[in-house]
């Protein structure tokens, strides 16, 4: 028999924005019955997030810090013209550390997993079950409204985690390694020693489709495994089981309509992570806005629909006003620029001071950092440069 569930606030969708608000409000407002309703059997799915020390505000660390799995003090970048180290922290975050702390924190019946969620509305959500959940707010935190309305690139990937059969060597990540043959875009690998003999290597492409060609399972060979595993073999680091793989294309943005891609996931309903908007323009990664909205919302003392409404869309509709230099640049190196030469940019930018390159990443870059960015000789050319910024 259909019952209805009433709490102070429910959660629909307990990825990485999702679980956040949740762990942070269990933090700050024990007193609040609240519900997170997930369709997958897990909080997180199957993913790794990762993110600069420099991406997270001081005062909100004490969210990300029981999250992190790994942590480096420095990392390098490989391109054709140079290499390069910073000694910058880098910290990467497994979802299955995401969704036992969750499981802790919460008591059980605030967990609803396997769930199929017919309807949300600001104050209710209907499951497949024919339950219904009543609250005083809802946050709809799902993933991605519709996104016809953005006008974007993609970051497209699959990484593969390797337990080697012998140490690799590596010290720390190569967060960006361009020397690979460009392919299908902006090619490079990205490379994480988890251990002495665990080894993360993904494959990324910033290509203009979010397609990645792979053979269905027992096909004909994988193109991007085989490129993965070349590059593994270059390295010189022995075979071992693969225990985890993961694919996926984050959404870059070069323009496109804000107020209608938020009222495409329901224009009066309180939104988070993807479907707010909340993500970095030219690399796609949500996790230091998750973690911005995770701290907003457990700082708000109105957590009631119209003011969960209020305060995520002055926050998700400011940070897109404020992230247009971002778009520009994305539009110079997905119309500018010839696919296989959109490496050049990214080489021209990493030569820049590491403290400009923290705050590009962090999406705190300033009007200094703007201009620097633009000045010298351009790794695209003007007249290409000038018809993509019109």
């Amino acid at each position: 028999m259909a019952s209805t569930i009433r709490c102070d606030l429910a959660i629909v969708g307990g990825g990485l924005a999702g679980g956040l608000i949740a762990l942070a409000l269990k933090k700050k407002r024990p007193d609040l019955d609240v519900r997170l309703i997930e369709a997958g059997p897990n909080i997180g799915g199957n993913h790794l997030w990762s993110f600069f020390a420099s991406d997270i505000a001081d005062a909100d660390r004490w969210i990300v810090a029981p999250l992190v799995c790994h942590g480096w003090n420095a990392y390098d970048i490989k391109f054709p013209a140079y290499n390069r180290s910073f000694d910058t922290a880098y910290y990467s975050i497994e979802s299955t550390r995401l969704d036992a702390l969750v499981r802790a924190a919460l008591p059980p019946q605030a967990l609803l997993l396997g769930e199929r969620v017919l309807g949300v509305s600001p104050r209710a959500v209907v499951l497949g079950s024919g339950d219904r959940i009543e609250a005083a707010g809802v946050i709809d935190a799902r993933g991605a409204a519709d996104l016809s309305q953005l006008e974007l690139g993609w970051q497209k990937f699959v990484g593969r985690d390797y337990q080697l059969a012998e140490p690799h060597g590596v010290e720390r990540p190569i967060v960006m390694d361009a020397t690979v043959p460009q392919i299908d875009g902006y090619r490079f690998v990205y490379v994480l020693p988890f251990s002495p003999t665990r080894l993360f290597i993904e494959d990324t492409y910033y290509s203009d489709t979010p397609d990645l060609y792979r053979p269905a399972p027992g096909g004909n060979a994988d193109p991007i495994v085989e490129r993965i595993e070349a590059y593994r073999t270059a390295g010189g680091w022995t075979a071992g089981q693969v225990v985890r793989e993961e694919q996926g294309a984050l959404p870059v943005a070069l323009g496109g309509d804000f107020e209608g891609y938020w009222k495409s996931g329901g224009a009066k309903l309180p939104k988070a992570g993807m479907r707010a908007g909340l993500f970095h323009p030219t690399t796609g990664y949500s996790l230091p806005d998750a973690v911005r909205t995770a701290s907003l919302i457990a700082r708000a003392s109105d957590l009631s629909a119209d003011g969960l409404h209020d305060l995520l869309h002055g926050f998700a509709s400011t940070t897109w006003a404020k992230r247009g230099f971002y778009r520009l640049l994305d539009r110079m190196l997905y119309r500018a620029a010839e696919p296989q030469e959109r490496y050049r940019v990214l080489q021209h930018f990493y030569r820049l001071n590491p403290a400009l390159v923290g705050r590009f990443y962090a999406g705190q870059t300033t009007m200094f950092d703007q201009a620097r960015i633009l000045m010298g000789k351009p790794p695209v050319k003007l007249s290409a440069a000038a018809k993509a910024l019109r």
